[in-house]
């Protein structure tokens, strides 16, 4: 038996070494959010006449996570512009394919694809063995980053540039000379999740936050717009003069100098005869358009304006754009999102180049400065950005459209009611059909979002969506981020409504199933046919046209929305657990006095069967009444 003095000697001795073995350890929490960070200096030399470059990278990457990392992984985009790339099988096997794209990989010849070859990585002195497969280069260290610990590499690369087919290339169907998007080696994200290496298939991106310093040598004669600010305007006589040439009559190159801080790519484009116009808001960031000299020009004086008040919507609404300036340029093959700008087509209607520009430029909102994983996540971009471009419209153009989504939430029914619907949840690249995937990242996206107002109510959303942006700007927010911001704003468990509406291809669908009258009162039965369960806005119309409205919440969501466009007048009965099938409440209207009562006339509920969602006193029928049916009490 150990004697009392000694024991507590033990003790205080145990004590001390835990304490010691506690502090001395790392300690990272599994909830603790971290993100990598990098710095990328590139030198690019351009051969416009033979359509390739030499890039120099030094790139410094930090290690903010937990985890030595021994290797690291980059994208080499342009390899999937080859005879045989995944990108070219991925077209040729699906059974929808992007008309853009079809067999055109396949048929290009070796003049006309692209590659990035890399030439050497170096960690200082030291020579590191490499493998490049397709898009992804894997690099080998020779010893692993620790964590918080930087890493040095140099890279040498040989790129040449491939006709424009989706997305970068040179000489797109606007003739635009070249949209140089996805074309530098970009190091593959790590996060909690681990490494993201996917190959490049031709959907979204994801990338790693941090500094851009860009110089671009390249022929006097191109006019050059992208990402970042320019350094040197003066000394590049901001690339709008005349071609310079040499006593030879030979072209000179100039160094264009880009800087950006916060973000996580970088895209330009380059050409001869652009023309560069530009606007400012009133808290001076700048708006530049650099378009082709063509017919189009009154369009793109016309479109600036309208730019304006986008950036202008989207700071009021949402949150403040960062970045001291955004280019919209002509070089796209539709339109296509990157940090401080966007590449669009401008061919079509004035209608058609403002309403892209809108949703391109409000990317630089979901995505640009919401990083989220747009390959696992593309409804948070592309879902989130159709939802505010409808609005931004609708302010635009001065509407009032009760459902400005009414073409979404069609879209988005048709393919729920369909045999090859997809849940949320699908990874971008492996959808069936690129129909689908269209349907879910745009339209059940921006359905998803304009819903969640309707559950939590508009006034939360709205609110929600600024601390939003204000809690994970310049980050990498995941679906859980966001759903714990609705949930703090709005007081309201989501967890259900997430889990169903993302996760599974389970639709909702309810129905006014009787109307009967009970002496001064009336029996209403609502009954539920779809499998996701949902609150509900019922809207009673009297014969002297006054609407009453009830609110049934779901007892899962323990609580009911407060402010809403429906407005404060509505009255919240008995929440509805949802295993039942069959919700019974009574109203103090007679049978007699009641002309209309409708399921959510806001048209925000996504219920994919609105035949039975109205009730009128032609349309009634008797129904058996059902054995197990929850009973509201008012």
């Amino acid at each position: 038996m150990v004697e009392p003095k000694k024991r507590n000697v033990y003790m205080r001795v145990l004590i001390w070494s835990l304490l010691i073995l506690f502090y001395s350890v790392p300690c990272f929490s599994q909830s603790a959010y971290w993100q990598q960070e990098i710095k990328y200096d590139m030198n690019i030399d351009f051969d416009h006449k033979n359509h390739q470059f030499d890039i120099h990278q030094e790139i410094t990457y930090t290690n903010n996570s937990p985890d030595e990392l021994s290797k690291v992984y980059m994208h080499l985009f342009y390899n999937a512009f080859q005879p045989g790339s995944m990108m070219d099988v991925r077209s040729r096997s699906i059974a929808d394919p992007d008309s853009r794209v079809m067999d055109r990989i396949f048929n290009l010849n070796k003049t006309e694809i692209g590659f990035q070859k890399i030439i050497n990585v170096k960690n200082g002195s030291n020579n590191l063995t490499f493998f490049q497969e397709g898009t992804i280069l894997e690099v080998f260290l020779n010893k692993p980053i620790k964590p918080g610990k930087k890493l040095n590499l140099s890279i040498d690369c040989k790129s040449h540039i491939p006709i424009q087919i989706r997305r970068t290339g040179r000489y797109n169907k606007e003739d635009v000379a070249y949209s140089m998007t996805q074309w530098y080696p970009k190091m593959c994200e790590y996060d909690l999740e681990g490494w993201h290496t996917n190959p490049y298939i031709a959907r979204e991106f994801y990338g790693v936050w941090g500094e851009f310093n860009v110089k671009i040598n390249i022929d006097s004669s191109f006019v050059l717009g992208g990402t970042g600010i320019l350094q040197n305007p003066n000394e590049i006589g901001h690339g709008y003069e005349t071609e310079k040439k040499d006593r030879k009559g030979n072209s000179n190159k100039l160094k264009w100098h880009f800087k950006a801080e916060n973000i996580h790519d970088f895209a330009w484009a380059a050409d001869p005869f652009f023309i560069h116009e530009q606007t400012s808001l009133e808290n001076g960031t700048i708006l530049h358009f650099l378009h082709k000299n063509d017919s189009l020009n009154d369009n793109w004086k016309r479109l600036q304006p309208y730019a304006l008040k986008c950036f202008e919507y989207m700071n009021e609404n949402y949150g403040e754009y960062p970045y001291k300036q955004y280019s919209i340029i002509q070089g796209g093959d539709g339109g296509m999102e990157y940090p401080m700008c966007t590449l669009i087509t401008a061919k079509g209607s004035f209608k058609g180049l403002v309403s892209v520009t809108v949703h391109e430029s409000i990317h630089s909102w979901f995505q640009g400065i919401l990083g989220t994983n747009e390959s696992k996540y593309e409804w948070m971009d592309e879902g989130f950005c159709t939802y505010a471009q409808y609005e931004v419209l609708n302010y635009l153009y001065g509407k009032n459209v009760l459902n400005p989504l009414h073409r979404q939430y069609k879209s988005y029914s048709n393919v729920a009611k369909s045999s090859y619907k997809e849940p949320l949840s699908t990874h971008a690249d492996f959808y069936n059909l690129n129909y689908v995937y269209g349907v879910n990242a745009y339209n059940k996206g921006s359905v998803f979002l304009h819903q969640l107002g309707y559950i939590i109510g508009s006034e939360a959303l709205k609110t929600g969506m600024k601390k939003y942006f204000d809690t994970w700007k310049f980050k990498h927010p995941k679906p859980s981020d966001f759903k714990k911001i609705m949930e703090i704003e709005s007081g309201l468990e989501l967890d259900w409504y997430f889990e169903q509406f993302i996760q599974t291809t389970n639709s909702i669908d309810y129905a006014i199933a009787s109307v009967n009258s009970k002496g001064q009162k009336t029996q209403i039965l609502i009954q539920k046919k779809g499998r996701i369960p949902m609150p509900l806005d019922i809207c009673l119309v009297t014969n002297d046209s006054n609407a009453v409205w009830y609110n049934i919440p779901l007892r899962i969501m323990r609580g009911s929305k407060k402010n809403d466009m429906i407005g404060g007048a509505f009255k919240t009965i008995s929440d509805w657990p949802w295993v039942y099938d069959y919700y019974e409440f009574e109203v103090d209207f007679s049978i007699e006095e009641i002309k209309q009562i409708q399921i959510d006339p806001s048209t925000r509920l996504a219920d994919v069967n609105l035949e039975n969602n109205i009730w009128t006193v032609n349309t009634n029928q008797e129904i058996l009444i059902p054995e197990i049916v929850f009973k509201s009490k008012l």
